[in-house]
């Protein structure tokens, strides 16, 4: 049997010690609607197996479950085996120490249940990792539906393979339909797509091989959590759905927003004449559909004539405006969550209209309602104190912790550049438990900058390119790599070429790049024609978050006939000069030429070039 070397014990006392300091520590991250009111959950799990047996209540459904030098054993040698434990839990973080023992292929995974009935039965959800964790499904969130099929809602990949022999630590939390896969303490996949039961607890999972598990522990969370834990991305919320990529504020803005990897749709709504709620961002129709007039003056049948989609592109054209329900039913159906912003004033019974279509879509858990409007926002709280809030400002109150107090708010929503001019009150908001979503911010730049303040979500109307970036920065930064690779080490140049000084790099903030000492531009051509004859070294570093790399590479200056003519006719000498040296230069007189531009230096042609010339000249002299 393979033995490997083990890290020290944490017995059962010290992880439930551990978890509830995480709790307090949620307890401050994760908002809820009265920010104050969050709790620490109790600590459902915390198991090391150092008792050497199965722990009571923990239910082996199929396959081999045992308990072996203080870890417990899962094998599947064909097909899904299973053990159970824990409660139906809504808002909870699990996590376990993880090592695939060996495995019939690399595509064999093992998962973190975290919605099965304690007999097994279907449907379930579950968080999967196979051992080759780097291909493109290396994670997974699933369902096994009741027919027995996997639905595969998400799918991710890790930048290493967990291969055979080799701790992993695993952790998904989990709060409601939401769910966030972190593989060591690095958020690599993100869910909205979960359906739950009313009774499932939490499993481990294997198949196809022999798996063992160590240091499982299950945490309640506080609900609704918008803030960014540690190892997680920003929130991505697709700014009236993708509307960069299609017209916004309609149904396949959505679409493309969610296929894009959004978190959430950014949606604004407002009522008909006849007391509809619809989805649209602006006053009027006018900008965005082919009709006219104030949304308030049209009836939902009027509205829903109109064309909203041929003003942004042709293959657009028949998209309508949606109405609150019919975008609802949509997400619910197919998947995401609604940042819903009440556009403009509204009276208490507009806003019960809202609230009323949310309830009526079983939508309660994947709307959060966020408003310029301070009444809006004190009617949604009063009408439905389960929505979670948010105050939209253009700039910053004095005090937005107070503000964002007074009104019992989830989240404080300004725009991005308000909150980088400013950056203390992101940590100011988070002692208080609310999350900061920005507007709406589109720059990589600005991105990199957000993130880097703490940040929890971007509203952006570019979803897609948010999405790669935050995966690019899960991937994480590691050692800088450098190299030169023009020119190449070791070549023979003459004067007349002018290579571009090309140094490739990786996981690198800064490349600099020095020439026999002194710095020169990366990515410009080298001017060879004042460098004296002979061997040159290049010298690049490159520094990183996770330290430095440095390359080296010489190159010599041979010394030519084309080399020197192409040092003559770019030397800048007067006309009398010129025509004297590229005579030399023809019928070869290469010591009289040199001595011509010695003797001429800082007359007739700039001294220093004079200086090159008659070097190079006399080394052909001598030929």
């Amino acid at each position: 049997m393979l033995t490997l070397n083990r890290r020290p014990r944490r017995p059962v006392a010290v992880l439930a010690a551990l978890a509830t300091t995480a709790g307090l520590l949620a307890a401050v991250q994760i908002s809820a609607p009265a920010p104050a009111a969050a709790k620490p959950g109790d600590v459902v799990v915390a198991e090391d197996f150092s008792a050497g047996t199965l722990p009571a209540g923990w239910r082996a459904i199929d396959g081999e479950w045992t308990v072996r030098d203080g870890r417990l054993r899962g094998t599947a040698t064909s097909g899904t085996k299973k053990i159970t434990f824990g409660r139906h839990l809504t808002d909870f973080r699990f996590s376990a120490t993880v090592r695939f023992e060996s495995v019939a292929e690399a595509t064999r995974w093992t998962a973190l249940g975290l919605d099965v009935p304690a007999d097994g039965r279907t449907p379930w959800w579950i968080a999967t990792m196979r051992s080759g964790t780097t291909a493109a499904n290396g994670l997974e969130f699933a369902q096994l539906t009741t027919a027995n099929a996997w639905n595969v809602t998400n799918t991710g990949s890790a930048p290493y393979a967990a291969g055979t022999g080799r701790d992993m630590l695993v952790a998904v939390e989990v709060h409601g339909n939401q769910a966030r896969w972190f593989l060591d303490g690095r958020q690599l996949l993100r869910t909205t797509s979960l359906t739950r039961s009313t009774d499932g607890g939490q499993a481990l999972i294997v198949n196809g091989g022999s798996v063992s598990f160590d240091d499982v522990l299950v945490t309640e969370l506080p609900p609704n959590g918008y803030l960014r834990p540690a190892g997680a991305p920003m929130t991505i919320i697709a700014h009236r759905g993708a509307s960069a990529a299609a017209p916004e504020n309609t149904l396949v803005a959505q679409e493309i927003a969610r296929r894009s990897g959004a978190d959430f749709v950014e949606n604004d709504v407002q009522p008909s004449r006849d007391g509809v709620p619809f989805v649209l961002h602006d006053a009027t129709v006018d900008r965005t559909t082919d009709g006219s007039g104030a949304i308030r003056t049209l009836t939902a049948a009027q509205l829903k004539a109109l064309d909203a989609g041929s003003w942004f592109a042709p293959q657009y054209a028949g998209a309508r405006l949606p109405t609150l329900a019919e975008q609802l039913a949509d997400l619910r159906t197919r998947g995401g969550n609604l940042l819903l912003e009440i556009k403009g004033a509204h009276t208490r019974d507009e806003v019960a209209r809202i609230v009323e279509v949310i309830r009526a879509e079983k939508m309660t858990t994947r709307v959060f309602v966020q408003s310029f409007e301070v009444d809006a926002l004190r009617f949604t709280r009063e009408l439905a104190p389960e929505l979670p809030t948010g105050l939209l400002r253009s700039g910053l109150d004095a005090d937005p912790v107070a503000m964002a107090r007074e009104l019992g708010v989830t989240a404080y929503n300004p725009t991005g550049t308000a909150l980088l001019a400013r950056p203390s009150v992101i940590a100011d908001l988070h002692a208080a438990g609310v999350a900061v979503m920005a507007w709406t911010v589109d720059s990589p730049a600005q991105w990199q900058q957000l993130e880097r303040i703490g940040t929890d979500g971007i509203i952006t109307n570019r979803p897609a390119e948010l999405a790669g970036w935050n995966a690019a920065g899960q991937l994480g930064a590691a050692v800088p790599t450098v190299s030169i690779a023009a020119p190449a080490d070791g070549v023979e140049l003459d004067r007349a070429q002018r290579p571009v000084l090309t140094v490739p790099a990786t996981d690198a903030d800064t490349v600099t790049v020095t020439l026999d000492g002194a710095a020169v531009p990366v990515g410009k051509p080298l001017d060879l024609t004042g460098l004296a004859a002979g061997a040159h070294r290049l010298r690049a570093v490159a520094s990183g978050p996770k330290g430095t790399a440095t390359a080296e590479a010489t190159f010599t200056v041979a010394v030519t006939p084309a080399g020197l003519g192409h040092l003559v006719l770019t030397s800048g000498a007067a006309d009398q000069a010129l025509t004297v040296l590229t005579n030399h230069l023809v019928k070869g007189r290469y010591a009289q030429l040199a001595r011509y531009a010695e003797r001429h230096a800082g007359r007739f042609l700039p001294e220093a070039k004079a200086r090159v010339i008659a070097a190079d000249a006399r080394t052909l002299a001598t030929r």
